[in-house]
């Protein structure tokens, strides 16, 4: 599996939480708390934006720990909301085409899991790619697959109800070709405003995710921060640090939308909502 992180709010350097917290997302990827996997060595990457509407990506397939580009990147860019995302192959190739974040014109997505049986069902699925799509695929792995279903399944005007229809999709094929192995994911997409993240698994065992929202994000000598009020929001594979006053788990099957100023949880089944607030 995978560790990934995702920020929106005022300006911050991506260092501080790449590298300067006690469980940094570098450290997880050397020894991550949480995850089916300790290390995360396949490859890295980060997502930023800008003053472009278009977002900066980097990635690479190094071990994050072992690229001084990266560090030094770290150290120099500020972004108002930035992904970044170590990974842990599943069985797909470790090239830069299979290293998240995923770019589409001014979207970004990530995520962390499997989906069971995927080389049974990896034909079938590319099939239900939107033919506009299909050339968008560069790589190999399920991750991007999600991706494009999502694209295809109205990502860019209802990411509720486009998560809704993909995992439909991949449940109907998983289903047509007998496979039994679950389903098990999160993931977070962005336009560059709004973060749509997921925790969802098919057997109740999804991987762990975490929120944590402020004025601020603070990182102290490695202890995270977040000043009472609203103004950033951090989702995670796992706490930075180990105060787990400031954060919060995303319940197994919901979805959580977050501005820098409001976080809402939704169900995947059912619609009713949850308001979170400082």
């Amino acid at each position: 599996m995978c560790r990934w992180l995702a920020y929106t709010g005022s300006p911050l350097r991506l260092h501080s939480l790449l590298f300067e917290a006690q469980n940094s997302l570098i450290n997880q990827s050397l020894a991550c708390q949480r995850g089916s996997v300790a290390t995360n060595g396949d490859g890295f990457g980060v997502g930023w934006y800008g003053t472009q509407e278009k977002p900066g990506l980097y990635r690479d397939i190094r071990p994050a720990w072992n690229d001084d580009n990266l560090r030094s990147l770290a150290e120099q860019i500020e972004a108002r909301l930035f992904f970044a995302h170590v990974r842990a192959s599943t069985g797909t190739p470790t090239t830069r085409q299979n290293c998240h974040p995923f770019r589409h014109g001014n979207w970004l997505f990530m995520h962390n899991g499997r989906i069971g049986g995927y080389d049974k069902l990896r034909r079938d699925l590319e099939f239900r790619i939107a033919p506009h799509l299909y050339n968008d695929r560069i790589g190999t792995t399920d991750s991007e697959i999600i991706f494009l279903l999502l694209l295809g399944n109205g990502l860019l005007t209802d990411p509720a109800r486009a998560y809704r229809q993909t995992i439909a999709d991949i449940e109907n094929a998983m289903q047509a070709n007998g496979v039994t192995e679950p389903l098990r994911f999160t993931a977070c997409a962005t336009d560059g405003q709004t973060l749509h993240a997921i925790r969802y698994s098919s057997d109740n065992s999804a991987p762990s995710l975490f929120y944590a929202q402020g004025q601020e994000v603070q990182v102290e000598n490695g202890a995270c921060h977040f000043p009472c009020g609203t103004g950033a929001v951090l989702i995670l594979s796992e706490p930075l640090d180990r105060d787990d006053a400031c954060w919060n788990e995303v319940p197994e099957g919901y979805f959580l939308t977050a501005s820098a100023h409001r976080v809402a949880l939704e169900p995947v089944i059912g619609r009713a909502k949850i308001s979170a607030v400082a």
